[in-house]
């Protein structure tokens, strides 16, 4: 468990000495297609790491729960300072730390720790004896955490956030990144009209807007969009963000916020898996207790 330890800190300081010599890590640079060429090499180096396991003690080492546990100590101590300090793109360490060196290596170790104790658990269980529920529930578990961990990782260099400020009279094609630049889209967004429902004091108590949307492959479609209910198209969802509140219920305006995420579905596909894993631990145990 020190060696664990160890490593682990070992990583926080060469993540600290990263961050200070080259800064925080640009996802951006890992945009398509580097983020598939990293993931190939990943997963490279994990089965290089799994067939040499009985050569080198470090790489033996590195499937055991002396290396995970310690792995998981140091990564919840930084997930919990994420949780209790603001976040925001661009801010220092501890207010960017999805960029922030230390906790990047952290989790990156922890999923190579789960490569390798995946390789061997599926070794195990095509070794000749008969495969068990438990060990389906292990894998899909375990297979579920890696596949969530590492899209959402290198998902994040492809996802697009931009904001659009639609106007009734005219459809707008453009719309404003998060660096504050403006986009030429591939679909036009037209506001027919804007809901408003108020409480007795005044104050919203629903918004949302009639929009037309037009795409560049011949789509014409017109929808609503509400607070918490977005409409998806085209790989993009569209999101009722704001409006004009000096006009309030007679707003012109309609912002909307447009996401496009194309690595989500893997996201949801490792949820899945670890939902799935979770219930047949579940039937196992009431097997036992039966």
């Amino acid at each position: 468990m020190k060696e664990g330890f160890l490593i682990g800190g070992g990583l926080m300081i060469a993540g600290l000495a990263l961050e200070l010599c080259v800064g925080p890590v640009v996802w951006d640079a890992f945009a398509w297609p580097a983020n598939g060429i990293v993931l190939a090499a990943f997963l490279t180096m994990i089965a290089l790491m799994f067939s040499l396991g009985k050569k080198f003690y470090v790489f033996q080492f590195i499937g055991t729960y002396q290396a995970a546990i310690p792995a998981m100590v140091y990564a919840v101590v930084l997930t919990i300072v994420m949780g209790l300090t603001r976040q925001k793109v661009g801010g220092t360490w501890l207010n960017d730390m999805l960029s922030f060196w230390p906790f990047v290596l952290i989790y990156v170790y922890i999923a190579l720790i789960l490569g390798v104790i995946i390789l061997r658990r599926i070794k195990r269980m095509f070794s000749g004896r008969r495969i068990r529920v438990n060990d389906i529930a292990f894998l899909l578990n375990h297979l579920g955490l890696f596949v969530a961990l590492t899209t959402a990782t290198l998902g994040n260099a492809d996802m697009q956030r931009v904001k659009m400020i639609t106007a009734i009279g005219g459809p707008e094609w453009r719309a404003m990144s998060q660096n504050g630049t403006m986009k030429e889209m591939d679909l036009a967004i037209e506001l027919k009209k804007f809901i408003m429902e108020t409480y007795a004091d005044g104050s919203p108590k629903r918004f949302a807007s009639e929009i037309q949307i037009l795409t560049k492959s011949g789509k014409n479609i017109e929808t609503i969009v509400d607070v918490n209910q977005p409409y998806e198209v085209e790989g993009w969802k569209i999101y009722q963000y704001g409006y004009d509140t000096q006009m309030g219920a007679d707003s012109q305006i309609s912002i909307l916020e447009l996401v496009s995420d194309p690595w989500l579905p893997l996201v949801y596909a490792g949820i899945y898996m670890m939902l799935a894993g979770a219930g047949c631990l579940f039937v196992l145990g009431g097997r036992k207790r039966v």
